[in-house]
Formats: C-alpha cells, sequence, structure tokens
C-alpha cells in the first residue's frame, strides 16, 4: 500500500536540521553544508526506489542548487545540527510584496468581497463539492480532486481491507504552479505516515520571488495536521492524517475555482464535477441495508467482516459522541465504521466537520442532509426529521385534506 520511496523523510529530516534557530549567516555555512550533505546522503540511499517520483527529482535539483549557492563541498561530515529559520520579518509577509500576491487586497481594489467555496474529501471516502453536493465514492486509484490554472491536487485511494471495496486517501499531491512575481512551482505530498511540515524541497514557502511568503505551510501538529496559506490566490488547504489515512479540505475563491482554459472540454476534477456516477456509492441504499443487516454490504460479494465489528446501534452511538447533529457527516461516520470497523474513520469524519466550520463562508450550510439540495429554498424538511418520514407525512396530510 505504502510506496518504498522516502524522499518524505530525507525532506523532514533536512527541514528539522536547518530549522528552530536564527538566519543563517556565514560563519554558520559549514553547518549548513553539513545538514546538505546529510540530506544528498539520505537521497541517494531511497534513489533506486524514487526514479519515478516527482519529488524526488526536485530534491535532488534542489540540494544541487543549494549546494552551489552556499558554496558546499560534496566531501565532509554529514551528522544534522539544527539551525535556521527565516530571518527576522520573513516570517509574516513582507511588506514590501507585491499587490497581486495578495488576492483580497487585490480583489478589493476593483469590485466587492470574494465569494468562497469549500471542498472537501475524508474517510471511505466522502466527498463534499465546491457546489455543496455530498457524495460516496469509490475511487480507487489516483484521481485528481482540483485542476485549474493554479494548482492541481490529487489523491491516490487503498483498500482499507483485502477484497474489499471500502477505500481511504493514502496519498495526496498538491501541486502549485509558479506564478508572476509571487512563488515558483512547489510540490507537497504526504502519504501514510508521512505528513511533512514542508515542500518537497525542503522549503516552507514559494521560494526565491519578492511575494514568496505569500505561498507558506505551518505544522499545527505534528505528524498529524498542517495547514497551507496561498494568500496570492486567497486559498487555505487543510491535510490531517487521522488513523492511517489523509483528509483534505480547501476553501478558494470561485474565480479560482472555475480559472480552467476550457471548462466544457475539461477533464475530469472531483472538487468540481464530483465522482463519475460509475464511481458513486448509492448512499442512502446502502444505509438502510446497515440499519437492518448490522453492517454495511454493498453489491457485489460480501465484504469481509472488519477487525472489530460494529452493530448499526453501536456504530450509532460511536458517532453520536463527537457528532451530535444526525447530518450527513454524522451519517458517512456510521457508513464508515459499520464497512471498516476502524474508529479512526469516526474522528475522519469529526475533523471533516471540524474543518467545514473554519473554512466554508456560509455558516447556515455546514450541515447537509438527505435531499436538501434537491428542494428550493424554504421547503426544507425541518431538522430533526428525517426528509423521507417528512415526505411521507406530506402526503398523507393532502390524502386528509381530499377526505375533507
Amino acid at each position: 500500500v505504502t510506496s518504498p520511496c522516502k524522499i518524505l523523510k530525507c525532506n523532514s529530516e533536512f527541514w528539522a536540521a536547518t530549522s528552530g534557530s536564527h538566519h543563517l549567516g556565514t560563519e554558520e555555512a559549514p553547518e549548513f553544508c553539513t545538514a546538505l550533505r546529510a540530506y544528498a546522503h539520505c537521497t541517494r540511499r531511497t534513489a533506486r526506489t524514487c526514479r519515478g517520483d516527482l519529488a524526488y527529482h526536485s530534491a535532488v535539483h534542489g540540494i544541487e542548487d543549494l549546494m552551489g549557492q552556499h558554496n558546499c563541498s560534496k566531501d565532509g561530515p554529514t551528522s544534522q545540527p539544527r539551525l535556521r529559520t527565516l530571518p527576522p520579518g520573513d516570517s509574516q509577509e513582507r511588506s514590501d510584496s507585491p499587490e497581486i500576491c495578495h488576492y483580497e487586497k487585490s480583489f478589493h481594489k476593483h469590485s466587492a468581497a470574494p465569494n468562497y467555496t469549500h471542498c472537501g474529501l475524508f474517510g471511505d471516502p466522502h466527498l463534499r463539492t465546491f457546489t455543496d453536493t455530498f457524495q460516496t465514492c469509490k475511487v480507487q486509484g489516483a484521481w485528481p480532486l482540483i485542476d485549474n490554472n493554479y494548482l492541481n491536487v490529487q489523491v491516490t485511494n487503498t483498500p482499507v481491507l483485502p477484497g474489499s471495496t471500502a477505500t481511504a486517501t493514502s496519498k495526496l499531491t498538491i501541486i502549485f504552479k509558479s506564478f508572476q512575481e509571487c512563488v515558483d512551482q512547489k510540490v507537497y505530498q504526504a502519504e501514510m505516515d508521512e505528513l511533512p511540515a514542508a515542500f518537497a524541497d525542503g522549503s516552507k514557502n514559494g521560494g526565491d520571488k519578492h511575494g514568496a511568503n505569500s505561498l507558506k505551510i505551518t505544522e499545527k501538529v505534528s505528524g498529524q495536521h498542517i495547514e497551507i496559506q496561498a494568500k496570492y490566490i486567497g486559498t487555505t488547504i487543510v491535510v490531517r492524517q487521522v488513523g492511517r489515512y489523509l483528509t483534505f479540505a480547501v476553501r478558494m475563491p470561485e474565480e479560482v475555482v472555475n480559472a480552467v482554459e476550457d471548462r466544457d472540454s475539461q477533464g475530469l476534477y472531483l472538487c468540481l464535477r464530483g465522482c463519475p456516477l460509475n464511481q458513486q456509492i448509492d448512499f442512502q441504499t446502502i444505509r438502510s441495508a446497515q440499519a437492518t443487516e448490522g453492517r454495511a454490504r454493498r453489491k457485489g460479494p460480501s465484504l469481509p467482516v472488519p477487525p472489530e465489528a460494529f452493530t448499526y446501534e453501536t456504530a450509532t452511538a460511536k458517532c453520536r459522541e463527537k457528532l451530535p447533529v444526525e447530518d450527513l457527516y454524522f451519517q458517512s461516520c456510521v457508513f464508515d465504521l459499520l464497512t471498516t470497523g476502524d474508529v479512526n474513520f469516526m474522528l475522519a469524519a469529526y475533523y471533516a466537520f471540524e474543518d467545514v466550520k473554519m473554512l466554508h463562508s456560509n455558516k447556515d450550510k455546514l450541515h447537509l442532509y438527505e435531499r436538501t439540495r434537491d428542494l428550493a429554498p424554504g421547503n426544507m424538511a425541518p431538522s430533526g426529521i428525517p426528509s423521507a418520514l417528512w415526505v411521507a407525512l406530506l402526503c398523507l396530510s393532502q390524502c386528509w385534506l381530499c377526505f375533507l
């Protein structure tokens, strides 16, 4: 399931060795060169398994460039002292950065505040699109989440259990494209048990351009939660590792979402178009089977029994601990516990909803319920009443009026 390429580990070790102190001065160059040699040694050890890995090749070229910039010899000690961070003032966006590198500032100059949208992917896997459509999908293998003029996001989903159609996100690649005088192209890559707090080349910002700090990575919880701020496109990305698998959430202006060369002929882009019909799972049918049979049952052969079998009642009770509102995040939690038996999927649903609360611009749309996207505004079922029951009650009331 996991790639044998260990370039993310090399990147993390190099960044750990070169952060936590003051800016690198001339007298510290030998220590920085020592860390670079250790970085190069690490990449050589994993070279055979990383031949086709974009992050690996980016790191190798980055090491060569840094070696040249600091006049480092390839021979010498390779221990990893902790030394440098950005110089004072560079930890924040520089006051003389071009206005174009701050999306909101350049936007406000011309018109009203931008409209923001949200997309999230979590669990087995559940997708909330930029249009607030909620889907449960199969999508095994590599799939594009976002593909526009500014960035690409691709996820890889792998089976949770042998022989099962239940999948979860095991790898995530984000490519920020070079943009004017703001940022160089940067690649971020995470996979199971590797959630780096730096880009693939070991940096934490957008590179050497004047507005480089308009793209920054912040580690919120080591190995569990990182946040990427791309101010030049008004975008915030949250990546988490919950248990063994990854979750993804993004807040992005509509203008950026729709910045594609030819939207009509563009290929698949899950956050915008949703999952293909042949990859979608009939969530409501499966949930009915869960309630009656006590565990998930999908089309085709029966699934293997999860390591820790939940009944519908115990899964419901467990999910209610973290998700008291019985919306689609709650239902996803129940679905995943019955399908996988892994309690970490409850936490994935919980954190996905926490990210929605932080990133979604419309607080009235935080919770999603069955059929709400099919109903006109003002005609939604009252909260607390399942929509199917509400429809049945409505029909009965109409029939009663006929008798009268």
